[in-house]
């Protein structure tokens, strides 16, 4: 099996009397129309939310089935002054939910502290040993963030302790929804609640929201500080943009709002985070998923996330320091990791003459940590372009992560393969599982089966979505900003796409021995074009077709105009 390397070019079709609507009545360009109904926003006030949506957009948080009755209790504890554990996961959206519900009740005086199982000793989610210990430590009352939907029988141990479980979680619910005091999830059956994409970090911060109305409405902050919940959005981006939940309807807001906040983020840990991954200036979603969440999770990855959770919470700035350069080195050993399974994974595709062939991509070693494989299936998945599965093996018993690609619903496909599998959980493209050795092969056969039953050989060849055909005259800076108005992007609002026809090259060069540096000539304009990665490529045709993303350099005080090349070939005519 080759990587590949050609992708299907596919310029987006607008129907254009949305476009022609949303000039009219929201006062935007062409272009902005355009993108905004590439994106599935064709009604007015969507367009409107879209554009200019603030945080008295958000929905009611009521509307979330459970949360009434999850309110009420809370309230009654926090009344009571009885212990709350949060219960989280040790993934970035789980690390900030957890640090978002302890900072919260923190600030209103209540006794309250966290667990997170260990990745390599506890596994995923609720357990009969974790909710045991948070028991023995005096707590009354679970709030699950992040995990939870599945834990069916947890749900009941809980019952008979006499603990009151809530669970807030934003995974795919199973058959049989648990049992809990409480279910927060927008994904149940019944479930008023308009947006069904939030985080585990977003579900979380619903519940704030609610029990902060309730405790106003109750006379509580007549006596104490009344939390302002716009400080703790800067938790919110992180795992919400983490999580690469879409960045549409309330996510938009809560990253917009949130993004902001981690800039100018007073918190210690945040400042210590950002200086151990380079960060200065504006953050932006990118800055997140590249520099930040990886750091925020590589300690959950290996050993232990509560040094992430720690790190959120702590208010010392030397303390602080410390424990983000921890992350730091953790991150860096996370990496060698990664690069070391990379190596062995891409052996075993090319070595095996049964993987090739395959619409889909499991392997598994007893050589690989289950902390990393996650990230290494996103690296064969943009590799290869196929669903892939990558299991780690220990003493007979497998833990495996997967991704997914458009086409293939990754959860809906383990479950098909439900037999073969001790348990499973996830989404649409990234899902967890749990395996015995002795079934492992059986479910290679029939995990490829599906996917051989569902994938085209055309699902097979990525495609490169183009937001619009853009002549030279149209790329300038006042465009650029426009787009970056657009922002965050992510999963659900891309950052746009376009396509420039017949273009000379002026100049090439290779910096750093990676990356391709252009100018480009059009029509007597010329343009900095910038290929990260593709150094390695070339085009021997004298015109090109390129295919780029719009930014903005700041250089000495000026900006300048820069494509930023997503792909190229010789120009078609």
């Amino acid at each position: 099996m080759e990587p590949v390397t050609a992708r299907r070019w596919k310029i987006k079709g607008s129907e254009q009397s949305h476009v022609e609507q949303l000039v009219r009545e929201c006062a935007v360009n062409p272009l902005v129309a355009r993108l905004l109904v590439n994106r599935g926003i064709v009604e007015t006030d969507a367009a409107r939310r879209f554009l200019g949506g603030g945080l008295a957009d958000l929905h009611d948080p009521f509307l979330l089935r459970g949360m009434e009755t999850a309110v009420a209790r809370l309230a009654t504890a926090v009344d009571g002054g009885e212990t709350i554990c949060i219960y989280g996961d040790y993934d970035v959206d789980g690390i900030t939910a957890v640090a978002l519900l302890v900072s919260f009740f923190r600030a209103l005086g209540v006794t309250v502290f966290y667990h997170i199982p260990l990745r390599l000793e506890d596994g995923y989610g609720l357990s009969a040993e974790g909710i045991a210990g948070v028991a023995e430590q005096g707590a009354r009352v679970i709030v699950s963030v992040d995990c939870g939907i599945t834990a069916v029988a947890e749900a009941d141990l809980c019952r008979q302790m006499g603990v009151d479980l809530i669970i807030t979680d934003h995974h795919t619910p199973g058959e049989k929804i648990p049992a809990a005091h409480a279910v927060i999830n927008p994904h149940q059956p019944g479930c008023p609640f308009p947006f069904k994409n939030l985080a585990g970090v977003g579900v979380a911060f619903n519940l704030l929201i609610a029990i902060r109305s309730r405790l106003r409405d109750a006379g509580y902050f007549d006596r104490r500080p009344e939390p302002n919940l716009r400080e703790y959005l800067d938790l919110v981006a992180l795992g919400t943009i983490a999580d690469v939940v879409q960045l549409t309807d309330e996510n938009r807001i809560l990253a917009s709002y949130g993004l902001r906040e981690l800039t100018s983020s007073p918190r210690s840990g945040i400042q210590a985070l950002k200086a151990v991954s380079g960060v200065d200036g504006a953050v932006s979603s990118g800055t997140v998923g590249f520099r930040l969440a990886p750091r925020l999770n590589a300690a959950g990855r290996l050993e232990d996330a509560a040094l992430g959770v720690d790190l959120l919470l702590c208010s010392e700035r030397q303390r602080a320091q410390v424990m983000a350069e921890a992350l730091d080195a953790s991150n860096t050993e996370r990496q060698a990791l990664e690069q070391q399974i990379l190596r062995d994974a891409l052996a075993m595709v090319k070595g095996e003459p049964g993987v090739c062939g395959r619409k889909s991509i499991v392997l598994a070693s007893e050589a690989w940590h289950p902390g990393v494989i996650g990230i290494v299936a996103s690296r064969l998945v943009d590799l290869f372009h196929r669903p892939t599965i990558l299991i780690a093996m220990q003493d007979g018993n497998g833990r495996g992560s997967g991704r997914s690609i458009p086409g293939f619903h990754l959860h809906d496909a383990l479950h098909a393969c439900a037999d073969h599998l001790i348990k499973f959980g996830g989404h649409k493209y990234a899902a967890g599982l749990s395996i015995d050795e002795a079934t492992l092969e059986k479910f290679v056969a029939e995990f490829e089966s599906v996917a051989d039953g569902l994938l085209s050989t055309e699902d097979l060849l990525p495609e490169l979505a183009i937001d619009a055909e853009l002549g030279p005259d149209d790329l300038t800076l006042q465009l650029a900003e426009q787009i970056e108005a657009l922002a965050p992007f992510g999963m659900g609002n891309p950052e746009p796409v376009f396509i420039l026809r017949g273009a000379m090259v002026a100049e090439r060069r290779v910096l750093k021995e990676r990356h391709l540096k252009l100018r480009l000539t059009a029509s007597g304009r010329t343009f900095d074009a910038i290929g990260f990665n593709m150094a390695e490529r070339d085009n021997p045709s004298e015109r090109w077709d390129v295919v780029f993303t719009l930014g903005v350099n700041a250089w000495n005080g000026k900006k300048h105009l820069q494509l930023r090349l997503k792909d190229f070939r010789g120009a078609e005519n």
